[in-house]
């Protein structure tokens, strides 16, 4: 039995997480942090990450982190550093903070896995990326989410243009405009993102690639999160065997 503690555990993906790993015959939630405090039977409910691992007794064996963009870093730099294995889920990790993450997650000798999707269809869409990425010169990424998502581009987004950008072959080149303020943000040099936010959207994401007289198209919907739990489950099952940092779930898959 894996005793998981859940940041963000009164949010929508948060409390999700939380039904879902209680459900499961090998893990339960031991801890719930949130400072909105959240509620699920019996499991003791904390306002931060220090409170929790102070109080929770035996330590938990895995976390998983769903808390807002401006707590994400330090949220897990406290479990990394109190020696608890981690899978971050939340978004707005810069890559300097992703390093420093990896530099504490190997100073505990624990795992740290950071998944921008955790839908596998989201995953096998940025793999076709990739391979498209060869062949084309020209790509951009329209990511379309719930209104109320506060980063922007997506997590999924920049790691699609990421793998895009740094594919092996990567024929990819500077996207003309680039600059323009209605020309969304240029990631990695050569990929254009756009955002969309509005009522009605879950997760969706398209990637084209424009080549003489043709448009490829690549997309992937998320129709609601549920469709983000298997991925989650995998994570939380393999973070625990891990000795190292591991980004995007598509490195669990093989």
């Amino acid at each position: 039995m894996i005793d998981i503690l859940v940041t963000g555990a009164a949010g929508k993906m948060g409390s999700l997480c939380v039904a879902t790993i209680a459900a499961q015959d090998d893990m339960r939630p031991v801890a719930l942090v949130d400072p909105r405090g959240a509620e699920s039977g019996d499991v003791p409910s904390f306002m931060g990450v220090t409170e929790a691992l102070t109080q929770t007794v035996p330590p938990p064996q895995a976390a998983l982190e769903f808390s807002v963009p401006d707590a994400v870093f330090a949220n897990t730099t406290a479990l990394l550093a109190a020696g608890v294995p981690t899978v971050v889920g939340a978004t707005g990790l810069a890559e300097p903070q992703v390093d420093e993450l990896r530099a504490t997650a190997a100073a505990a000798d624990v795992g740290l896995v950071v998944v921008p999707n955790f839908a596998l269809g989201a995953v096998l869409l940025m793999r076709f990326a990739a391979e498209a990425a060869r062949y084309y010169e020209h790509a951009e990424v329209i990511e379309m989410h719930e209104k109320g998502k506060v980063d922007a581009p997506s997590g999924t987004a920049l790691r699609t243009a990421s793998l895009m950008a740094n594919a092996p072959g990567s024929a990819l080149k500077a996207p003309p405009g680039a600059g323009q303020a209605s020309r969304g943000l240029t990631a990695d040099g050569a990929v254009t993102v756009h955002s969309v936010r509005l009522p009605g959207l879950v997760a969706h994401q398209e990637v084209l690639f424009g080549g003489d007289d043709e448009i490829l198209t690549l997309r992937h919907d998320s129709l609601s999160r549920r469709s983000f739990m298997s991925g989650v489950l995998l994570a939380l099952r393999r973070v625990t065997e891990l000795r190292e940092t591991v980004v995007g779930l598509e490195s669990l898959l093989d």
